[in-house]
């Protein structure tokens, strides 16, 4: 299979499925341009070797067709600064005038074209639609790990049409070579750290990975579920009682497969769900009535510091509490400290799920670790176990 480092672009017009759905504020401007700037050595790669480019990406969630809020043009003067050559628009993503620029673009020459969602084909995974696409280009890029989930027209279907001329932008060939480092080759011990409000969301993900790690800890607002499996105080904390029974289930699989399951031996309660609430620290079993737990405490985070940094791979995806406040966020923070410090002394650390990387970003830790994954819904997918048809359309499997 052909590689970005492979093939060469001389001449060739390269049409990459970028994921720039990046947040804007009233003005238009972008709050956020991680996405962006990831993207950007996959583009100058090919630029520098006398390929042109042209970037076709969604943004938001057109639900009518065409709306200027979802207008990939609010962009360009983002992107003209990161890359520093011009960035030609077409105003639609495929029909004449697409057509015409993508026909003109010479070496070195980037052309962006419109939101692909304001086609409901898009979605669909239209095979016409995906063939118009192909129509602009010479070969097919995939670096938009954050949607290789999705089977749709210009992250699946296209790659159809360009046989032995589909690869993986270097986003993608990152994503998947971290992923699989953690997932099919880990070096032992290997921890997962799981955190985040919900067990209902994270069930798939905490069973396949019973059969890889060697210790799973468990934090967040999904522990007081388990806590309440065994028989514990809970408060009026978050508790799913529909999966009580399998929380119970889980623990017992744990057990069987000589899996060490880490609960939180302590929390920080709140009388309310505000930063300025009341708190108090108790047994995380002990939860006063009216009372929620809203972080792990000084004990749970000796405890999970201590296994985190004797582990060789680390995969982390959910807070520890509700980070986003500050007088809740210490658990999190301390967890990211470990995982930095275990880095440090040589273990591999997969960071991935928005509030886990929102949370690394927010503490300026980013580069203490060594991958932060920037595709929220596809990770969890592919460490679920879940072949993503994104990557299956360009490798084969």
């Amino acid at each position: 299979m052909e590689t970005m480092n492979t093939f060469n672009f001389a001449g060739k017009r390269a049409i990459i499925r970028v994921d720039f759905n990046v947040p804007l504020n009233s003005n238009y401007e972008i709050t956020d341009d991680t996405r962006i700037r990831a993207a950007i050595p996959t583009i100058k790669k090919i630029l520098s070797e006398g390929g042109s480019v042209i970037l076709m990406s969604h943004l938001g969630r057109p639900k009518e067709g065409p709306a200027d809020k979802y207008s990939l043009k609010h962009l360009i003067p983002d992107l003209k600064a990161k890359l520093g050559v011009d960035v030609k628009f077409a105003p639609d993503c495929i029909g004449k005038e697409a057509k015409t620029l993508a026909a003109a673009l010479k070496p070195g020459e980037v052309l962006l074209l419109e939101n692909l969602r304001f086609y409901k084909e898009e979605e669909k995974g239209d095979s016409a639609f995906a063939e118009k696409l192909a129509s602009l280009a010479d070969v097919y890029v995939n670096d938009a790990f954050g949607t290789a989930h999705r089977a749709h027209a210009s992250t699946t279907v296209i790659a159809q049409f360009f046989p032995g001329k589909s690869l993986f932008g270097y986003i993608m060939d990152n994503e998947i070579s971290s992923i699989d480092k953690v997932m099919r080759d880990p070096k032992k011990p290997f921890t997962a750290i799981l955190g985040g409000a919900k067990v209902s969301t994270k069930i798939t993900i905490i069973e396949n990975l019973l059969d890889k790690v060697d210790n799973l800890i468990i934090g967040g607002g999904m522990t007081y579920t388990f806590i309440k499996a065994m028989g514990g105080k809970i408060g009026s904390s978050l508790v799913e009682e529909d999966f009580v029974e399998m929380a119970k289930k889980v623990m017992d699989i744990a057990k069987e497969k000589g899996v060490n399951f880490y609960l939180p031996i302590d929390g920080v309660n709140a009388d309310k769900f505000d930063n300025e609430a009341a708190t108090s620290i108790s047994p995380i079993d002990q939860v006063p009535d009216g009372w929620m737990g809203l972080d792990i405490a000084e004990g749970s985070i000796k405890k999970f510091s201590g296994v985190i940094e004797n582990s060789k791979t680390i995969l982390w995806n959910g807070p520890m509490g509700v980070f986003e406040m500050p007088n809740f966020q210490k658990g999190t923070v301390e967890i990211a400290k470990a995982i930095a410090r275990a880095t440090a002394k040589g273990a591999f650390s997969l960071v991935g799920g928005g509030d886990s990387v929102a949370a690394i970003n927010q503490f300026n830790m980013a580069d203490k670790v060594s991958y932060v994954s920037t595709g929220g819904g596809a990770l969890l997918e592919y460490i679920e176990g879940q072949v993503l048809p994104g990557i299956k359309a360009v490798r084969g499997f």
